[in-house]
């Protein structure tokens, strides 16, 4: 018995490429074609409007070793995603512990408010922290000298350490609450029966949580630390936002994707932008697999 055909040579075993074809598409086209084409330009000198390019070799990334603004970025991105990230962490799990509580009221609400800064653009939530620490008009200067905490505004976009905890803060608000959606799924996981031992043995809180809750959780937490890392060292629109206020101390927040960004699209240099992304690349890829497996071998030997 022949096949049933749909269409022009198509089996109905095949059919189902059509649907997957558009992905594919997409993906060759918008991803892995400009992945392949910025690789070779890491090793070309082309300002991105010549039609003529010179090849270099590795001469992009022999300078991307010794270059001080790079390494500069590198520590601007780890300070500001370290502060971030620390914090992000427990009070997601803390509030994700509260929040599974079924005898809790409104959880569904708090769940909510919580996640809500994340459907805010990036850009959007660092305009509005500019305007709250502005120094002269900022709602956070007007209180702390309300409460007698300051004596005179503070001008927070100058002063370097400053800044950076603006950026890792409000990276927090943005994202604590995704953690916690996160460490929620996985909560859910838990078999409740454990919890019922715990109880029935006469085991503690403290206990349950160090010895059922947080072992059982080192997948979540392995997730939340890999999905921080990639997004954490792509840190850019944030920054972008606040080096662009005038008077603000910007190169203080310059991380690694925003020397690329100004590197390539603001001083025309797209051969030394490509190889930075590459070096980009090469440290989240570093960290990556780094987190991996020191979770996994602590997870071993559980």
């Amino acid at each position: 018995m022949s096949k049933k055909r749909f269409g022009k040579g198509l089996s109905k075993e095949n059919y189902g490429y059509l649907f997957i074809l558009p992905f594919f598409a997409t993906f060759l086209i918008f991803s892995l074609y400009p992945i392949i084409y910025s690789f070779g330009i890491s090793f070309m000198k082309w300002d991105g409007l010549s039609p003529e390019s010179t090849f270099i070799g590795i001469k992009n990334y022999s300078r991307l070793i010794v270059d001080p603004t790079f390494r500069e970025a590198i520590s601007n991105t780890f300070i500001m995603w370290g502060f971030n990230v620390v914090p992000q962490m427990v009070i997601a799990l803390i509030l994700a512990i509260i929040l599974n509580n079924q005898r809790l009221k409104g959880r569904d609400f708090f769940r909510a408010i919580y996640y809500l800064p994340n459907l805010v653009t990036p850009a959007a939530i660092g305009v509005l922290f500019v305007f709250l620490f502005d120094w002269q008009s900022g709602a956070v200067n007007n209180m702390l000298i309300s409460f007698h905490i300051f004596k005179e505004p503070f001008n927070w976009l100058i002063d370097g350490m400053a800044i950076k905890g603006i950026v890792s803060f409000t990276q927090w608000w943005m994202w604590f609450g995704y953690s916690s959606i996160i460490f929620m799924a996985g909560l859910k996981n838990i078999p409740e029966e454990l919890y019922e031992a715990c109880r029935v043995d006469g085991a503690s809180g403290w206990q349950t949580f160090w010895k059922i809750t947080l072992p059982l959780l080192k997948p979540t937490v392995l997730y939340s630390v890999l999905t921080s890392i990639i997004g954490g060292m792509q840190l850019f629109d944030i920054p972008n936002v606040i080096a662009a206020t005038p008077l603000t101390q910007g190169r203080s927040v310059q991380t690694m994707v925003l020397y690329l960004y100004n590197t390539a699209f603001q001083n025309n240099n797209y051969g030394y932008g490509a190889a930075i992304g590459y070096g980009l690349f090469v440290i989240i890829l570093i960290f990556a697999v780094g987190s991996f497996k020191l979770i996994n071998r602590n997870a071993q030997y559980d």
